[in-house]
């Protein structure tokens, strides 16, 4: 079916065709019996494919990342798809619209996307009442990604991290999870909060609200679980001193990655990457280096910290060598576009397929052997010991 809707779809502009397909799924989000037609056509649930980890159970482990559902207005209906988490967002204080346009862009031949939208978003305060509201009817668990806004300039630096708290104070009370995005190329020097020695303030400013707002949780973790999400474009060393400082503050995990500013091994043709210009790409072309650093930061992070895989991300095969990798749980976005709706089925009953081919009994036991490793990088602790 959506083989045969796909093209009308891409016969809009992007930023167009994605209105619509929101539209879409504004039934199944609002009529129940809907929405539970919808779950038993679409949704696989299976026990062997949970994934437990940061205190929640996840249905299976792929969920959609964020920037799909920017203002939390389809979260019961994407849960319905089958996805076992879906994260909102990314939401800042100030409500702000997109950059101009355009910034949206396809590139079929890499089955990719270019985007430059800049955390177009209702408000935390907004979208936080929204999910609020919704939560408890999701059956899965919900993340909200939060961001610098645009208005806000990073220096000094006090400004930046008094507007991260008050996106984090504005949802999270709405969120199984919070993701710190300081890792979007398309927000003026966003990218420089990433740097360690900045870093750490911002993690600990939003780890002292977690603690006063919940209590501590176990081993030094805040009971609302906080995870950052980097740039595929750092170099490994900064991915090393990012996680570093993410394991000293107790965040949760991190998520890798965000979009690339690179455009290396394209198909698409030079001019037109030149007539699309500037932004972040997504899909096919960044899942290498989105599965190096998703090694990478299971290394430095240790077992017990939740690593979420995304990008790249666009079936069975690429899912499990994410999860193989050292992700606990992977997020698609630009594959559900150009994928669709089934997606989500297909890739949990690809890995049960796997499963059954491997005798395994769970989702752990297919990836447990990887999860350990750690190809030569020391684990923080023990660096820290």
């Amino acid at each position: 079916m959506y083989a045969l809707l796909r093209p009308l779809l891409f016969s809009l502009d992007p930023a167009r065709a994605h209105a619509v397909a929101m539209s879409s799924l504004g039934p199944v989000e609002h009529v129940a019996p809907l929405r539970a037609i919808v779950r038993g056509a679409f949704s696989l649930r299976d026990p062997r494919l949970e994934v437990r980890k940061m205190g929640l159970v996840f249905p299976n482990p792929v969920g959609v990342a964020a920037g799909f559902d920017k203002n939390g207005e389809r979260a019961l209906a994407l849960e319905a798809l089958g996805f076992g988490h879906v994260e909102l967002g990314t939401v800042t204080a100030q409500a702000q619209g997109p950059n101009p346009p355009p910034n949206l862009f396809r590139l079929p031949l890499d089955k990719a996307l270019v985007n430059r939208l800049g955390f177009p978003n209702e408000g935390a305060s907004a979208v936080g009442e929204r999910v609020r509201a919704r939560r408890a009817r999701a059956g899965v668990p919900i993340g909200i990604s939060i961001g610098k806004s645009r208005s806000v300039p990073l220096e000094p630096l006090d400004g930046a991290l008094e507007d991260y708290v008050a996106s984090f104070d504005a949802v999270r009370d709405a969120a199984d999870f919070v993701v710190v995005n300081v890792s979007s190329p398309n927000t003026k020097d966003l990218r420089a909060l990433q740097a360690a020695d900045v870093a750490k303030h911002l993690f600990a400013a939003l780890m002292k609200r977690a603690t006063e707002a919940h209590g501590p949780g176990g081993a030094g973790r805040s009971a609302l679980p906080l995870l950052v999400k980097i740039a595929p474009d750092l170099p490994d060393d900064a991915v090393d001193a990012i996680c570093v400082e993410a394991d000293r503050a107790g965040l949760a995990g991190v998520v890798a990655t965000n979009t690339t500013i690179s455009r290396a091994g394209l198909a698409t043709s030079a001019p037109e990457i030149e007539r699309i210009g500037a932004g972040g790409l997504s899909g096919p072309p960044l899942f290498p280096r989105a599965l190096a650093v998703v090694k990478r930061a299971r290394a430095r992070l240790g077992p017990s910290a939740c690593v979420i895989g995304v990008g790249g991300v666009h079936g069975t095969e690429s899912a499990l060598a994410m999860l193989r990798a050292g992700a606990d749980l992977v997020q698609v976005y630009t594959s559900f576009i150009y994928e669709g709706p089934l997606l989500p089925r297909t890739i949990a009953r690809g890995l049960m397929t796997q499963m059954d081919a491997e005798g395994a009994k769970a989702l752990v036991d297919l990836v447990a052997t990887t999860h350990g490793a750690t190809n030569g990088v020391s684990h923080t602790s023990e660096a820290r010991a």
